[in-house]
């Protein structure tokens, strides 16, 4: 009798904890949020995505064949998807008291480091885009002078009509500073965007020349300076692919007198086109408080 008590209270702690990591992992990873997702088919070890490129239309005149032949220009690549995971150790002491805010807890924790372990992955990413070449440089400001730049870089070299910007709080903090770029405090996300997953990270600015403008406090300085590397893109520029959302299993261990919730996912982040980003580097130190 006693073990089935301490199994429905397993199951409740299970229920508890699953939700709430679920909960905190989709809302708390905002660079995921911004980017292509894919679904890894049943079965299936890669998913082939194609990129084709451009045509061009030519001048034509009455009873002449058209001769000019374009070409498709595809290219593929092939995303697969590799598992994460950690475990928490649930005593049977702790379950048998059913703590429900001690399993929300356990789960806002699993959620963090999910949501914080994904919002990395595509934060490793922004490098890579446009070559490797960066724009802005380290001693460079996020103000709005060297933000209209990077915008108008993008748009002319064609990054793509859904581009957003990402960048560290104290970056933005920068930009914020100065009041012509600054919208009220009710400002809406732009449209386009999920605001479930992206009002908190929204940054309330004006978006300039259309590009709206998050936070990301997982954004790191690089090496001993105190600048860090954010982004430009179009959602296209990177993917994620999701083979298995996060899950859990349990296993008792007996002489522990304890069970094991391990909770894992399974995916992979992707550049799609290096041609519809670039990363930017400006200056994330923290700014004076006296």
């Amino acid at each position: 009798m006693a073990q089935t008590s301490t199994t429905g209270n397993l199951e409740n702690a299970q229920r508890i904890i699953l939700s709430s990591a679920r909960y905190t992992e989709e809302h708390n990873a905002p660079a995921l949020a911004l980017i292509e997702q894919f679904s890894l088919p049943s079965g299936a070890k890669t998913v082939t995505v194609p990129k084709v490129g451009q045509m061009s239309m030519s001048d034509l005149q009455d009873g002449i064949d058209i001769v000019d032949e374009e070409d498709i220009g595809m290219t593929t690549i092939d995303l697969t998807a590799s598992e994460v995971g950690a475990k928490v150790i649930l005593t049977d002491k702790l379950v048998r008291q059913s703590a429900d805010n001690v399993f929300s807890i356990i789960g806002r924790q699993l959620g963090d480091g999910m949501a914080r372990k994904k919002d990395k992955d595509v934060i490793a990413l922004y490098t890579g885009l446009n070559g490797g070449t960066n724009l802005g440089a380290d001693g460079r400001n996020f103000n709005a002078a060297n933000v209209h730049a990077i915008v108008s870089n993008a748009k002319a070299n064609k990054f793509g009509s859904q581009l957003y910007i990402v960048h560290h709080p104290n970056a933005v903090a920068t930009l914020s500073k100065e009041a012509a770029t600054t919208a009220g405090n009710n400002a809406e996300i732009t449209s386009g965007w999920s605001a479930d997953l992206l009002s908190n990270f929204y940054s309330g600015l004006r978006p300039i020349n259309g590009v709206p403008i998050f936070e990301d406090g997982n954004i790191e300085k690089t090496g001993s300076v105190d600048s860090g590397y954010g982004v430009i893109a179009d959602k296209t520029a990177l993917a994620a692919l999701t083979s298995v959302e996060t899950r859990t299993e349990r296993q008792r261990d007996a002489s522990l007198r304890a069970t094991e919730i391990v909770m894992t996912a399974d995916y992979g982040v992707f550049e799609l086109d290096d041609s519809k980003g670039a990363p930017i580097q400006f200056e994330i130190g923290d700014l004076a408080t006296s």
